[in-house]
């Protein structure tokens, strides 16, 4: 199938997509790397009367300060020394390539391989994904698990909205119908250990459960700030706040981790769809938290192993 008739728009500013969308009364789309938009659109499951394409606005595909959205300091849900900010229009590619992506959100940098195939990650952009808001999508859940912020401009100027915030269920997000998102500020947290880990029918393919982890190690071997959100077992990415209290200030002990599974299970309401029934929903989400609990584990006696071959 091709898409329906619509008006094509490419725009040089933020501003003018801005008013673009509003002259068409929320019936545009913004057109960002299309790797979600364009197959919507062959299947006609999306008409609108006018795609806005944003690529040609410039500052939107840079990385941190010299190439993006100015930082913010750290809060308390913000565990670094700052924040690194991301333009809406950063390509899967570039971030993966990124030193500043790899060194300071290391979760980010793990999650983005994950995403599709080469071609996707080409062209396909982060903001892109999180406007899509696919409820088993990585991006989607990275930000939701880190606390990311992200800045909008709409017709009233520009604002804030945090992740916890902006998705609102599958497919929706906290976006109007004339609001541009226009860059991501992700905290920074590069002392952390991370993992995210997914189960899927194919490689590639749109995950049945995903779960990432993120925790600071402490030299008695006690894990803390722990954070764990799961992807694809709810209408939106689920932070499973029950299961991290369970495992702040443990050693992450064979209890605490099947604590925590239980914990994450029942925080959780997964459905059944073509990938996946519900119950074996169920059944993937304790093992797959075990899992990244692991891979934390791992990853921290790796660094201590390298820590200890340096001196």
């Amino acid at each position: 199938m091709k898409p329906a008739p619509f008006e094509y728009l490419a725009v040089d500013s933020v501003e003018e997509a801005v008013a673009a969308l509003a002259r068409f009364e929320g019936n545009a789309r913004c057109l960002a790397g299309g790797q979600s938009l364009v197959p919507l659109l062959n299947m006609r499951l999306v008409r609108p009367s006018a795609i806005v394409d944003l690529n040609r606005i410039p500052g939107l595909d840079r990385v941190d300060g010299a190439t993006g959205v100015a930082a913010r300091p750290a809060t308390a849900d913000h565990r670094g020394d700052g924040a690194v900010s991301l333009g809406a229009l950063v390509r899967y590619s570039v971030l993966e390539s990124s030193a500043p992506v790899r060194e300071r959100l290391p979760l980010l940098a793990r999650a983005v391989p994950l995403v599709g195939d080469r071609q996707i990650r080409n062209r396909g952009t982060l903001g892109g994904a999180l406007c899509h808001a696919d409820p088993s999508g990585e991006m989607a859940l990275a930000a939701a698990v880190l606390g990311a912020t992200l800045h909008v401009t709409g017709p009233e100027g520009p604002r804030t909205i945090e992740a916890a915030d902006f998705f609102l269920g599958p497919y929706t997000t906290a976006l109007g119908p004339a609001d541009v998102l226009v860059g991501i500020a992700l905290p920074d947290h590069g002392r952390a250990a991370t993992a995210v880990l997914e189960h899927t029918r194919r490689h590639g393919d749109f995950a049945v459960v995903s779960v990432a982890a993120v925790a600071e190690p402490a030299p008695d071997g006690t894990w803390h700030r722990v954070r764990l959100g799961l992807g694809g077992v709810a209408d939106r990415p689920v932070i499973a706040r029950r299961a991290a209290d369970v495992l702040e200030g443990t050693r992450l002990e064979r209890e605490a981790v099947r604590a925590a599974g239980d914990a994450a299970l029942a925080e959780c309401d997964p459905g059944s769809d073509i990938r996946a029934s519900a119950e074996y929903r169920r059944h993937l989400i304790p093992l797959y938290v075990e899992r990244a609990l692991g891979a934390l584990q791992t990853e921290r006696e790796s660094g201590a192993a390298r820590a200890d071959a340096a001196r």
